[in-house]
């Protein structure tokens, strides 16, 4: 049984990554509950194939495709500005896009190392920049996709873009636990501001989607223990894999700061996910926040 979204009607969305996999599948379940629904995509024709989808099984869904590529600080500005100008109150953010495991060392637009400037910084800049119509919302949501890779990473100061020695998993997994890091500092700042603002974190356990694939394939091999890993570990479904990231968003049982994933770690119902003693560091949380802004010159305003 996969979970249930209650009615959003009235509710603006913005999911990113919303043309395949965790994304799209959030992007659908939010459409079908009533809410209006920006899919923001890289790829606008991906995009739009995935809205007709979307379409086709709910035909009085609203949902639109804008760009937005989150490896370009630039395009972050430029889609944010445009929410902003709409004026309407975003209610729910999903930071849900990501890319995993290229085998080479790839950079961003603005010089990042590729997986932490798309996995984190370009989100971070992206929530930072669409508070001011996030903070418009009665009870406004922020659900950064993590991972249970978060574990494994370490956030190092002195080489935070793997300028030195590069590795696939270790760029993941430091990307995915900044991620969670950005969750609870997010919820710190919130709480501070005294901002009805919920900032929560998610994970997808092992969700068959496109994101083991694609990443890999950008230069260079996969390792054969890595396809034969992904492939034998418990999987399931996209929508069940978004469904944690949905639940953050949408159920009335979470609190601020909350942290939620699969029931059994890699498959399940969504439900309270363990978090790894390193992102509760808050220290550490602080001072990402802080190099995470002088990174991408983007500030809560005062």
């Amino acid at each position: 049984m996969t979970y249930q979204v209650p009615g959003q009607t009235g509710k603006l969305a913005i999911v990113t990554g919303a043309n395949s996999g965790t994304g799209k599948e959030a992007a659908r379940k939010l459409a079908a509950a009533g809410a209006r629904v920006i899919m923001a995509v890289r790829t606008v024709a991906k995009g739009e194939s995935a809205r007709q989808e979307i379409l086709a099984q709910h035909p009085r869904a609203d949902v639109e495709v804008r760009r937005v590529d989150l490896a370009d600080l630039a395009g972050v500005e430029a889609f944010a500005d445009s929410v902003v100008r709409d004026g309407r109150p975003v209610d729910i953010l999903l930071n849900n896009a990501g890319v995993m495991f290229p085998p080479v060392r790839h950079e961003t637009a603005d010089g990042f190392e590729l997986q932490m400037g798309s996995n984190y910084l370009g989100p971070f800049a992206l929530t930072v920049r669409l508070l001011p119509a996030l903070l418009k919302a009665k009870a406004p949501r922020v659900v950064t996709m993590s991972s249970g890779m978060a574990a494994r990473g370490t956030i190092d100061f002195d080489d935070l873009n793997w300028t030195k020695s590069y590795s696939p998993t270790g760029a993941y997994a430091r990307s995915k636990l900044a991620d969670l890091l950005l969750s609870q500092q997010l919820a710190r700042v919130a709480t501070a501001q005294g901002w009805n603002l919920l900032s929560l974190g998610a994970h997808p356990g092992n969700a068959a989607t496109g994101i083991a694939d694609a990443g890999p394939r950008l230069g260079g091999d996969p390792t054969l223990l890595f396809r034969v890993a992904w492939k034998i570990t418990p999987q399931h479904s996209a929508e069940a894999g978004a469904d944690p990231m949905l639940y953050a968003a949408t159920s009335a049982d979470v609190v601020q700061g909350g942290y939620y994933g699969p029931r059994f770690n890699l498959v399940g119902a969504p439900a309270k996910a363990n978090f790894t003693p390193k992102a509760k560091d808050r220290r550490v949380a602080e001072r990402l926040w802080t190099e995470s802004e002088r990174l991408t010159g983007v500030h809560v305003a005062a």
